[in-house]
C-alpha cells in the first residue's frame, strides 16, 4: 500500500495552529555535522560557550519565510553577545533554490540542508518552522514549532545567552 505525502499547505497550517511553545525539559542538544550553503563545515560543537538558535524551515512555508527577518535580526544584533543562529532547510530539492532564496530575503545567519542524522537526533520534526533554543552549556532550553514573532523571538533569545 501506498502511503499519500502529506501536502505542504497542511503542513504549514499545522504549524499555525500546534500548541504554543513549551520550555524544554533541559538536556543536551544533540552534536551535529552539516554543511552550510557555502560549502563550508558546520559543527554544533565548534560553538561552544555560545548561545545557539537552531531553526528547521523551507522555502515553501509561509510561517518559516516570516520567521526569517527575525532570526535574522536576532543574528545581528546578539552577535557580539555569543549569539548564533544556524537555519537547517529541509527542502527536498537540494540547496540550489535554497541559496537563491535565502539571497532574495537578505538572510544573515548560515543556511544548511538538514540531513537525516539532524532529523533524527532533533526528531522529530513533525511541522516546521521548529526552532530550538540552546543555552551556552550546551542545553535545549526551549523548543517552539510555528511562528514566532519577533518580541518573542527576542525574549528567547535574551533568555539563552544569560
Amino acid at each position: 500500500m501506498r502511503s499519500t505525502p502529506v501536502p505542504r499547505i497542511i503542513v504549514a497550517a499545522l504549524a499555525l495552529t500546534s500548541l504554543g511553545p513549551m520550555a524544554a525539559s533541559a538536556r543536551q542538544a544533540p552534536t551535529f555535522s552539516v554543511r552550510t550553503l557555502d560549502g563550508k563545515p558546520l559543527r554544533l560543537s565548534d560553538l561552544r560557550n555560545r548561545a545557539v538558535v537552531v531553526d528547521f524551515w523551507a522555502t515553501w512555508c509561509g510561517p518559516c519565510r516570516a520567521s526569517m527577518p527575525h532570526l535574522s535580526t536576532m543574528q545581528t544584533r546578539y552577535e557580539k553577545q555569543g549569539l548564533t543562529v544556524i537555519g537547517l532547510s529541509v527542502d527536498e530539492n537540494g540547496p540550489q533554490g535554497v541559496r537563491r532564496i535565502a539571497t532574495q530575503w537578505g538572510v544573515k545567519f548560515p543556511l544548511a540542508m538538514a540531513n537525516d542524522d539532524v532529523l533524527d537526533a532533533y526528531g522529530p520534526i513533525r511541522s516546521i518552522p521548529t526552532t530550538f533554543f540552546i543555552n551556552r552549556n550546551g542545553a535545549i532550553v526551549r523548543r517552539v514549532v510555528g511562528y514566532i514573532d519577533g518580541e518573542t523571538m527576542e525574549g528567547y533569545v535574551k533568555e539563552i545567552l544569560e
